[in-house]
């Protein structure tokens, strides 16, 4: 067998430039073992790719993407910026993900163009960053594009000079020039010889840009107390912006994210305003409906391209499928509607047999193309279906059914193929086709298994199998949550399962990991990992009723404000002191598709305060919510997440209490059966039997203390404060009492 030195080719333009080792490649390669494909279109006859760079050193699915491109890239390193400052190269720092749409479109244009890469290998320093391995790089350079006044989005290419600092970038660039812009190659140029010709300017862009930097990723300052915010001035802003057609907020593209449902479902519980339930309602249907959600397979892609909800971008994460299970349980509880109930059953299901690791954890996302059956590589074929494919799969008869329930037609909505939707509900349908809803729903059911099956037939888009700590913790939180509600303990278990994982495999010297992949924890944790984590183990907690994951969770706790606080100013940045030291240090101040660590942090300090009665946590939480108090009164929006801190802390958190008699766990069910049937999100819930466990928890939980069974009856407590209303072993009487409170 011939070995990588047989068929290594230097990269075009990289005369003189040194390169790792060979042996290092070949060591590597014989690792990954001879299933390796590399994805490019420069092969040699016999397989082999013409060109190998140092991103094949890395374990990053997106970095391995691009490690047989011809442009010379680097990994993110101090090796890449010192080779800058020897050869005086701009660095073009190119950052994405490996599901990225656009940023395959660009690999493929631009990054595999031989003539392109020879330009940037002779001229630059090119650097090929994973936005998901390294979030604090990558939002220090969005923020630079931001503040050109510039569009963000991946991929994000940005030029910097060898002292890190930005100086001009963008997002997607087109390799030719077109009518009102410069392709890929002639700005290259231009920029090439900017930094040649005028250095000074360069220089001075790059400091006005860093100093733009870090203004734009501290909080806004000011004298607003967060004491003063007023949510319901809060909801208005977006009922203001509502789509009361379609859900969600007026206009295109539409992300699940973008309105705050936990928001309009907390201030309706709170003041009975039926119009905000209605807007979630509303958008939880519509969503539900639409073909942003995998009808076949269940699952949310990441977003939708139009204002109805039917055209999706195909990528589909597991951020976006936590939180959303989250807030379809939080819609069940809050309504009483069980389709809602359904659906986050069905995103919990996909995520267990389409992203779920055998050890427990899960996976990072799945990919918007894959192969259609020409062999193209093209956005969304995978779940896109034509009358002929629905009838092959399911029969003619339940083909024609599913094609007028799901809108396919010959026609299609998408490049000439239909995404399956629902413009009725299964009541409306069944009506017009003269059938009984339960047995259309049921057919349905079984067509949808049976396409799911038919479509695992096709080529599947790529998954990236990193697994990171933070979008784990959002998972955890996601399944504890939906096994205490929907009482189904093997949910509790996949969750308790995916936690184990992750403390077992990416804890190391006291400290937590960032991702984990090919069985190797990278990368220092940021505060989003363990704010994430923590707020899962808190909720494992309380479904599993097992105090190991609250003391884990307190454990994280002190190690992430020891690590991430602010201990001047109040809240906590994005880096601590085991992270590399960038051009500027972030203190997560928005909540976009994802929340930031500061809005989950403060919620974590606030309940573990009222589990435990630690002055600390509280005082930590109010210093944090103080930062920020400022952006929380004049941009509500811009952290919607953390005003769900702030309704917990101005509602005051109800502590739920049952306590069953020894060995007797079973006897506090009737009083879980009425708590699942109330929308309570403002407390904690403690589930204790007597004797060493009820010893053991008081250790952890003051509140326990003086709270007893009835004999062989177990006793219900709520109290709010440390102040109880009257202890009852009625679970009916308990009911009562919760919705009194709710």
């Amino acid at each position: 067998m011939s070995n990588f030195a047989d068929h290594y080719q230097q990269l075009p333009g990289t005369d003189g430039v040194p390169a790792p080792p060979l042996e290092q490649y070949e060591i590597l390669r014989q690792r990954r073992g001879s299933a390796y494909s590399p994805r490019t279109r420069h092969l040699l006859p016999e397989g082999w790719a013409k060109y190998t760079n140092r991103l094949f050193l890395e374990t990053s699915p997106y970095l391995l993407q691009h490690a047989h491109n011809p442009v010379n890239w680097f990994p993110w390193g101090e090796e890449a910026f010192e080779l800058a400052r020897q050869l005086d190269r701009p660095v073009l720092v190119s950052i994405g993900y490996a599901t990225c749409h656009w940023c395959h479109v660009m690999e493929e244009q631009s990054f595999e163009d031989e003539t392109i890469a020879e330009f940037m290998n002779r001229h630059y320093i090119a650097i090929k960053v994973d936005r998901e391995e390294r979030p604090d790089v990558d939002t220090v350079y969005m923020t630079a594009v931001h503040a050109m006044g510039l569009q963000g989005g991946w991929p994000l290419n940005v030029f910097v000079a060898p002292d890190r600092k930005p100086f001009y970038g963008g997002t997607y660039f087109p390799p030719n020039d077109y009518p009102g812009g410069l392709g890929f190659l002639s700005l290259l140029m231009r920029i090439r010889e900017s930094f040649v010709a005028a250095p000074d300017r360069i220089s001075r862009a790059g400091v006005q840009l860093t100093e733009a930097i870090r203004t734009m990723l501290a909080p806004t300052e000011g004298e607003e107390s967060w004491q003063e915010v007023s949510l319901d001035q809060a909801a208005r802003l977006y009922r203001d912006r509502f789509d009361d057609r379609n859900g969600g907020l007026v206009g295109a593209p539409k992300f699940p994210s973008s309105l705050p449902l936990g928001l309009l479902l907390r201030r309706y519980q709170t003041g009975g305003d039926r119009q905000l339930l209605a807007m979630a309602e509303l958008t939880l249907q519509q969503m539900a409906a639409g073909g942003i959600y995998d009808q076949a397979g269940g699952g949310f892609h990441r977003y939708a391209t139009d204002t109805a909800w039917q055209i999706p971008h195909f990528e589909k994460m597991l951020y976006d499928n936590a939180l959303l299970a989250v807030s379809y349980l939080e819609g069940f509880q809050a309504t009483g509607r069980t389709e809602f109930a359904k659906v986050a059953r069905e995103i919990l299901r996909y995520l267990q047999r389409d992203m779920q690791a055998p050890d427990g954890a899960f996976y990072s996302a799945t990919d918007a193309d894959s192969l259609s059956p020409e062999g193209h590589r093209e956005e969304g074929v995978f779940f896109t279906w034509t009358p002929e494919e629905l009838i092959d799969a399911l029969g003619e008869e339940r083909g024609n059914l599913v094609a007028f329930c799901y809108g396919v037609t010959r026609g299609g909505n998408f490049e000439g193929r239909s995404i399956l939707h629902r413009d009725l509900s299964v009541a409306e349908l069944a009506a017009e086709l003269k059938r009984p809803e339960q047995e259309l729903e049921l057919t349905l059911a079984d067509c949808r298994e049976l396409l799911y099956r038919a479509r695992a037939k096709r080529p599947l888009p790529l998954r990236d199998e990193k697994i990171l700590a933070s979008w784990n913790g959002l998972a955890i939180s996601a399944f504890a949550r939906a096994g205490l509600v929907l009482n189904n303990p093997e949910l509790v278990q996949t969750a308790a399962k995916a936690a184990g994982f992750l403390m077992q495999n990416m804890m190391h010297d006291g400290r937590l990991r960032h991702s984990y992949q090919e069985g190797i924890a990278r990368g220092e944790a940021f505060l989003d990992d363990y704010a994430f984590l923590i707020a899962g183990l808190i909720d494992l907690s309380e479904a599993g009723r097992d105090l190991r994951w609250l003391e884990r969770s307190l454990e994280l706790c002190a190690a992430a404000v020891e690590q991430f606080e602010d201990r001047e100013r109040g809240g906590f940045f994005m880096t601590g002191p085991h992270h590399e030291q960038l051009i500027s240090r972030e203190k997560p101040a928005y909540d976009g598709v994802i929340p930031s660590g500061n809005s989950v942090m403060v919620r974590n300090l606030l309940r573990l305060n009222t589990l435990t009665g630690a002055v600390r946590l509280q005082e930590q939480a109010e210093r944090a919510l103080s930062a920020f108090a400022t952006q929380l009164a004049r941009s509500p929006a811009a952290l919607s997440e953390m005003l769900l801190a702030v309704d917990y802390q101005q509602q005051t958190p109800k502590e739920v209490v049952i306590v069953a008699p020894v060995g007797r766990p079973e006897m506090a069910e009737p009083f879980l059966a009425g708590f699942r049937r109330v929308f309570l999100p403002n407390r904690v819930l403690v589930v204790v039997c007597e004797g060493d466990e009820l010893r053991q928890a008081e250790r952890l939980i003051p509140l326990l203390e003086g709270k007893v069974a009835e004999g062989d009856r177990a006793v219900a407590y709520l109290c709010k404060n440390r102040s109880c209303q009257r202890p009852t072993s009625d679970p009916e009487e308990f009911y009562r009492q919760l919705k009194e409170t709710g």
